[in-house]
């Protein structure tokens, strides 16, 4: 049992009642860390599209910062980790721990900004890669757009050699590899994915082929299938792989530059965290880019399930809006839902991951009228620079955060969002030009701005809710990024939801996920045969893993799934199963999973075990922080805009507030978020420094 960990692999039971206390074992390691004055000195830094966040934990104490993401992305860690570690009074050689999170891999593979990668297939099947299956994102569409090859024709090429379900049938000889090579040679390439038929049961010839490539050309990173993901269906296997080449040397060179300016600071090597919420050391994130796809919203959910467990609070949504997009996610029972795979920027994935439903949403998206005279509200962000108006750095489009201002929820007093000041009258210039053209006025447009932005947010908060069955009523609302304490009262009326966690640390909580993220590695491998499954043979498959994983995560705690099916289903469900393997059990588990899912069983359904599945987990020392002192709860006023009309709304310093409850309207303002408590909404702070809204019934 792995109740303890930060994010628990499995498949949670349904949510029941409203959100209630953690379990007891979750609670017991909560309350068995160690005390504040003898944990070790903690930093987390995460870049985002449009800020690079940073935590310190030091003495039980919560340090944080926030600074515009760079265009080097290094400069931006390192001189948040700079601020934050100055705030404590401490020097870089005075860090224990450093964990770090990113987007270079994301940005990289949507904006087909990654290496000059050449694909090598077996004969007959170098063009898996475009032909992929027949399901179509719009059904009646006639001329659909599809995203362009991350490999394009001309740099796929193919070995002739061959590997069938019984054994080789054509040898893989050492002319033909030679061939092969003088061709990737003659290309000039900086990676080559290679992905055979049936390397997933028989390696041997991607093994052998990979390592004349290594040997002939090693400044060419080379993605072997075998390696990366020894799992079968080709088509997603081939596309993982060619993800997995086209990021490393793009990733690579950002964390070798990391790496440099880290040592140079005197900070610790960085530990990276991984799209399944789990962190693996600097030196093996830069052998593979594909599994830190999700890097940075991870991170955010690890934190929203820490924050929660320390308000004795695990059934939540996370709702984490930055300045570029939105990350949704739904925690039950402590535990973040997970997922083996899903598309990125229309690509194929298949690598265990946080189930993260993002939309293209968040405080820099830019406001627009349609040709049909409609308001819309991103997928285009205004980003760090020139960034929305208000910032000053020479934007002139409306944005989220502009429209937030100029309706009263941010105030120039507040200083300004990670150390920018904010400009009213240019965020007002700004949304003027779409109130002109729509014909209303600047609160109402600006209004409609937030109306549109939260439009699209509810709908994602829907996708992994409502329709997967989840009543949201049953739910807390975690509201945390840079934006989503303002919208969080907003959406979580709309769904009826009835109270919103705004965490300790909300704007920067994808920093801290890093602190508390556990140290992972996942291992998938496919087992299938015809008929009941071997259980010797599966226990064996299993112990091998096993004994792969403990060489590379000492000390590591195994959690074993398997993903089975009824004979004549095309897809798998993912169970947990015991050790030793008890075949009965695992069916028993797929069955009531299914009947979950799509409410029923196969009362005649002969099941198949078709991948086995391996996770190596080391519990990460968590840190215990002290609650803050009371503070005096000051408060001035300003006008702020609701439903339509101003109204006197009380302006708190989160650091303030002490323990009295705030009645709505009210903005409560810290360094790196600002909270909205909407008139029929009411504040307070629990004793974990939890900020929580409340609908007043």
């Amino acid at each position: 049992d792995h109740a303890g960990l930060a994010v628990r692999m499995g498949i949670s039971e349904p949510a029941g009642t409203p959100p209630k206390p953690v379990n007891p074992k979750a609670q017991e390691s909560m309350e068995s860390q160690v005390s504040g004055a003898s944990q070790p000195v903690m930093l987390g830094v995460d870049v985002g599209g449009t800020f690079t966040d940073a935590v310190m934990v030091c003495s039980g104490r919560l340090f944080r910062a926030k600074v515009p993401t760079t265009r080097d992305q290094s400069e931006g860690v390192l001189e948040a980790a700079r601020r934050v570690i100055g705030q404590a009074g401490l020097k870089p050689r005075d860090v224990d721990y450093f964990a770090h999170g990113m987007t270079t891999a994301t940005n990289a593979l949507l904006e087909h900004k990654g290496a000059h990668t050449v694909s090598v297939s077996t004969a007959g099947f170098r063009d898996i890669i475009e032909i992929g299956r027949q399901n179509r994102p719009c059904l009646y569409d006639l001329c659909p757009v599809r995203p362009e090859t991350l490999i394009p024709d001309a740099m796929r090429l193919a070995v002739s050699e061959r590997v069938a379900p019984g054994g080789v049938e054509l040898e893989l000889t050492a002319k033909e590899m030679n061939r092969v090579v003088d061709e990737i040679r003659a290309i000039g390439p900086e990676a080559v994915a290679v992905c055979l038929l049936f390397s997933f049961m028989d390696p041997s010839h991607e093994f052998l082929l990979g390592e004349l490539i290594r040997r002939e050309l090693p400044h060419v990173h080379v993605s072997l299938s075998s390696e990366v993901l020894p799992q079968f269906r080709e088509y997603e296997r081939f596309s993982t792989t060619a993800v997995d080449a086209y990021l490393t040397p793009v990733v690579a060179r950002y964390l070798l530059s990391l790496k440099e300016g880290t040592e140079a600071a005197g900070l610790p090597q960085a530990e990276i965290m991984q799209s399944s919420g789990g962190v693996l050391p600097l030196e093996k994130a830069l052998k593979s880019a594909a599994p830190l796809l999700l890097s940075g919203p991870a991170a955010g959910v690890v934190g929203s399930v820490f924050s929660g467990a320390r308000s004795q609070v695990d059934n939540l949504i996370a709702f984490d809006m930055g300045g570029t997009s939105t990350d949704v996610t739904l925690i039950r029972e402590g535990e973040a839902g997970t997922t083996n795979g899903r598309d990125i920027g229309g690509v194929p994935v298949a690598l265990p991951m946080v189930d993260i439903h993002t939309i293209g949403a968040g405080g820099g998206s830019v406001a627009w009228i349609d040709a049909g005279g409609a308001l819309r509200v991103g997928p285009q962000s205004a980003g760090a620079q020139p960034g929305p108006a208000c910032y000053g750095h020479g934007g002139v489009v409306p944005t989220v955060t502009d429209a937030n201002l100029c309706l009263g929820y941010l105030g120039e007093r507040l200083g300004g969002v990670g150390g920018v000041a904010l400009d009213e009258a240019a965020a007002k210039k700004a949304v003027s030009s779409l109130a002109v053209e729509l014909g209303i006025s600047v609160e109402e447009t600006s209004l409609g701005i937030r109306r549109v932005a939260n439009s699209e947010m509810l709908k994602a908060l829907r996708v992994i809710s409502v329709e997967r069955g989840h009543d949201p009523r049953q739910f807390a609302l975690a509201a945390f990024g840079g934006a989503g304490p303002m919208h969080g009262a907003d959406l979580a009326d709309e769904l009826g939801i009835g109270r919103v966690l705004v965490p300790d640390g909300c704007g920067v909580l994808s920093a801290l996920g890093l602190v508390v993220g556990d140290r992972r590695r996942d291992w998938v491998q496919t087992v299938y045969a015809p008929g009941e499954p071997d259980s010797r043979k599966i226990e064996s498959a299993y112990g091998a893993l096993e004994i792969m994983a403990a060489s590379e995560l000492l000390g590591a705690d195994f959690v074993r799934r398997a993903d089975l099916r009824y004979k004549g289903q095309s897809h798998e469900l993912t169970v947990l199963v015991h050790k030793p393997l008890d075949i009965e059990s695992a069916v028993e588990a797929f069955e009531d999973e299914h009947m979950n899912i799509y409410g029923y069983r196969a009362e005649d359904g002969e099941v198949e075990l078709v991948n086995i599945r391996l996770t190596a987990l080391v519990a990460h020392m968590r840190p215990t922080l002290d609650a803050s002192a009371p503070g005096s709860g000051s408060v001035y006023t300003r006008q702020a805009y609701f439903g339509g009309h101003w109204h006197e709304a009380g302006i708190w310093r989160r650091d303030a507030l002490g323990t009295q409850e705030v009645p709505g309207p009210a903005v409560i303002e810290e360094d790196e978020a600002t909270t909205v408590v909407p008139p029929g909404w009411r504040a307070n702070i629990d004793k974990s420094d939890n900020l929580w809204l409340e609908r007043i019934f």
